[in-house]
């Protein structure tokens, strides 16, 4: 039961698959971007009591794994990231300021007590905190 998140009224596991993709799917995302993409993710989901299982992408979008708490929506969680990663990374890097997020994102909710196998040969990071 120590994977299960305890709350004051409940015992749940909720795992959301987020994939963030850029406006055209424009490859603009390189190692330095999906690095600081990643610290930056992992701040922002910190702050919302939530935990980043996993994080990856390639030059055209992001897969990002976070468990949350019942309290928390799928649409807080996706306007928070994306909102604030959009904002501080065009101020960081002006060459990426045409680009940004495209409106809509996909997710996938897990359902069941583990997560999904491992995909070979993407370089998914699973980071365990």
């Amino acid at each position: 039961m120590e994977d299960f998140r305890h709350e004051r009224h409940s015992v749940s596991k909720l795992v959301v698959h987020l994939v963030c993709v850029t406006k055209y799917r424009r490859k603009v995302l390189d190692a330095a971007a999906l690095d600081w993409l990643d610290r930056h993710a992992r701040q922002v989901f910190a702050k919302m009591d939530c935990k980043l299982l996993a994080s990856d992408g390639e030059a055209d979008h992001l897969h990002i794994l976070v468990e949350y708490p019942p309290k928390l929506s799928v649409s807080v969680l996706v306007n928070a990231f994306k909102g604030t990663s959009s904002r501080v990374l065009r101020r960081l890097r002006p060459e990426l300021a045409v680009r940004r997020w495209q409106s809509s994102s996909s997710m996938l909710r897990l359902r069941g007590s583990t997560l999904p196998p491992r995909p070979e040969g993407r370089g998914f990071r699973v980071k365990h905190w």
